[in-house]
């Protein structure tokens, strides 16, 4: 599927809040008030916080070891005896492999974003306040990248490079680089004709400051939770990269390459073999929902 940047315009869509960074504290005591209210989006941060946690502290859980192997307890079943959620195809522990799958499943999914919003919200920020052909050179070699679907670049991307981690964080990079970069340029192509943007440059302030002060201010909101939804994308992409061979190399848990090596077992055990399917699924959903809470709270409209 191709990445889509959401209109910014219609349909209940984010508009930049117009007014300088002096107004903006009520704002977003205005936008904490309605998360706060928004059961929801709390209980998928909840849920997410937890994962972070679990993955970051797996090493000090007392957990099994994730690549230790035994042909004679493969594939044991859900409530085996010391293997709560049974064994994997090679008799490793399946909780202990989920646990430390978050970490490198979670890590695949944020670090791409986070490089993609420091390359293209710079971009799309500097299209966008600068204009004309500043800001026709940037979009349409944007739009060279933006015209392909987002599976079939970073799949591509990925091929050309090798199977990886590194090479997966640089291909899903790219690949999100073009949808924030159109975000970012839209929202500061509408900030930059706000009467305080106008009043800032009649005081003599030179564009760095314009940027720095009044202008960033009113459009990191719209771009972050416009990043925040495709963390969730880039899970299912790295998982998906893994799958096919393309990803994270064996023996590394990590939950696409999990259902990959556990696609056999599903004739025997497919509860197991559904688990690392279940993980991606409830991550990528509360992702989504979160970021869906976000957007919601920040409709200055709403």
């Amino acid at each position: 599927m191709a990445l889509q940047s959401p209109s910014l315009d219609v349909g209940g869509a984010i508009l930049v809040k117009p007014t300088p960074t002096s107004a903006g504290r009520g704002y977003w005591q205005s936008v904490g008030r309605r998360l706060r209210r928004d059961p929801v989006t709390l209980v998928c941060a909840a849920i997410l916080i937890l994962l972070v946690l679990a993955s970051i502290a797996a090493p000090y859980l007392y957990l099994a070891d994730p690549y230790k192997t035994s042909m004679l307890r493969r594939l044991y079943p859900l409530g085996s005896p010391n293997h709560w959620l049974g064994t994997d195809e090679l008799g490793r522990d399946m909780f202990a492999r989920l646990i430390y799958g978050g970490r490198l499943s979670l890590f695949m999914g944020v670090t791409p974003v986070v490089f993609a919003l420091l390359i293209g919200g710079s971009l799309g920020i500097l299209a966008g306040f600068v204009g004309g052909k500043t800001n026709m050179a940037i979009m349409r070699i944007m739009d060279v990248f933006y015209a392909f679907p987002s599976v079939l670049l970073a799949i591509s991307l990925s091929g050309a490079m090798g199977a990886g981690t590194e090479n997966t964080l640089l291909s899903l990079t790219l690949v999100f680089i073009p949808p924030i970069c159109r975000v970012s340029e839209s929202v500061t192509t509408q900030v930059r004709g706000f009467d305080f943007v106008d009043a800032a440059k009649a005081s003599g302030a030179s564009a760095f400051t314009i940027v720095r002060v009044h202008v960033l201010g009113n459009v990191l909101g719209p771009i972050l939770v416009y990043a925040t939804s495709l963390i969730s994308v880039a899970i299912i992409l790295a998982a998906g990269l893994s799958f096919l061979g393309l990803g994270v190399k064996p023996p590394e848990p990590e939950w696409g390459l999990m259902l990959n090596t556990l696609r056999q077992a599903i004739y025997v055990n497919p509860v197991l073999a559904a688990l690392p399917g279940v993980m991606i699924f409830i991550t990528s959903i509360c992702f989504n929902l979160m970021s869906d809470g976000l957007r919601a709270a920040m409709d200055v409209k709403a």
